[in-house]
């Protein structure tokens, strides 16, 4: 996955928007005349809606690293973004939508398991707009979307698109957070955009954009059509408890409760994530797995390293029980375990 961190014109789109065409003589033979498709005026004016509503919330970040997005979160002044965004500083230039001259903010706190953060503006505006969050387990595959933000440095753009997939689990690379229930876009998610808005027709933010896709057939360039967004509800769930506590209390994330490597097989390919050490009484030490065990499937979705066990977990909440199956010894077994919190 590659991350999407950085003003502008809205794309609407007239695909799936075709309405009854006016007539007009097409020129060809038998002198038919041919329907000219033409953009529904009420779905335009939707678009338009949302976008004068949402985008005054929608802000640009500039780091030391460079640019990202991020979204007023109350009236507080408090503004969430991604943790990759945010990085290792601790203060920032924020740009309202609706401002001309960068505004200073601090780092709240950072919560990279999760890839969020929250920063905070030291002089809050009189006439900040905070977005409306929406309820993101109604979110359902081929609703239209627009995400907004700061790509390529083109502050306030806007791209369209819809609701590819819901419940991804999906891996920012070796070592780096892994993300579950994800929100999968076709909506445009470009370098800039990390940290944004991604907003459904009622002007409802269902999803904080985050990850575009890698195509290993294009050389690990980006795939066009594949984002994944931050469901609205964790990113409340958690940003509540970060701005009150300055760190996360209740991650929600799933956890077998061990450290383990990647094993390589006799081809030298990934075949498994071994165990090197055991939480005492921990969930895996509980269902009789040890250091030394391999393992190779969680649930039922194989498992050949780290990062697709933790994925494996991502699709899964504390207090699930679920079926390990792991190598011990020349022979496989399986264990149900019962998942504790990360």
């Amino acid at each position: 996955m590659v991350r999407s961190s950085a003003s502008g014109a809205v794309l609407v789109s007239a695909a799936a928007l075709l309405a009854a065409g006016t007539g007009c003589t097409s020129g060809g033979s038998g002198g038919r005349e041919a329907p000219i498709p033409v953009v529904s005026d009420d779905l335009q004016e939707t678009y338009q809606d949302v976008v004068n509503d949402v985008l005054p919330s929608v802000v640009q970040i500039t780091t030391d690293d460079g640019l990202g997005s991020g979204v007023v979160y109350d009236g507080e002044g408090h503004i969430v973004t991604n943790a990759h965004v945010v990085g290792e500083g601790e203060s920032f230039d924020v740009l309202l939508a609706t401002g001309r001259k960068a505004q200073r903010a601090d780092l709240v706190a950072s919560y990279p398991e999760q890839d969020l953060a929250v920063i905070g503006l030291r002089d809050v505006p009189d006439q900040l707009r905070p977005a409306t969050f929406g309820d993101s387990s109604r979110v359902e595959i081929g609703q239209i979307v627009l995400a907004m933000g700061n790509p390529l440095g083109l502050s306030s753009s806007v791209t369209q698109g819809i609701v590819s997939a819901v419940g991804r689990s999906v891996s920012e690379g070796e070592g780096q957070a892994t993300l579950g229930d994800m929100v999968q876009t076709s909506a445009a998610i470009n370098p800039g955009n990390s940290g944004g808005a991604l907003v459904n027709l009622s002007g409802h933010v269902i999803g904080i954009p985050t990850l575009a896709a890698r195509d290993p057939g294009l050389g690990g360039g980006q795939a066009p059509g594949i984002g994944f967004a931050i469901p609205a509800s964790t990113v409340t769930f958690l940003v509540d408890q970060l701005i009150e506590h300055g760190e996360v209390r209740d991650s929600g994330r799933a956890a077998l409760g061990v450290t383990v490597r990647t094993v390589l097989g006799d081809g030298f390919e990934p075949s498994g994530a071994a165990i090197v050490d055991v939480n005492d009484d921990g969930p895996a030490a509980r269902a009789g797995l040890r250091p030394g065990d391999v393992i190779v499937r969680v649930a039922g979705e194989r498992v050949t390293d780290v990062v697709s066990l933790s994925e494996a977990l991502a699709a899964h909440g504390p207090g699930d029980e679920i079926e390990v199956t792991f190598e011990r010894d020349g022979s496989r077994e399986s264990a149900r375990v019962e998942l504790g919190e990360a």
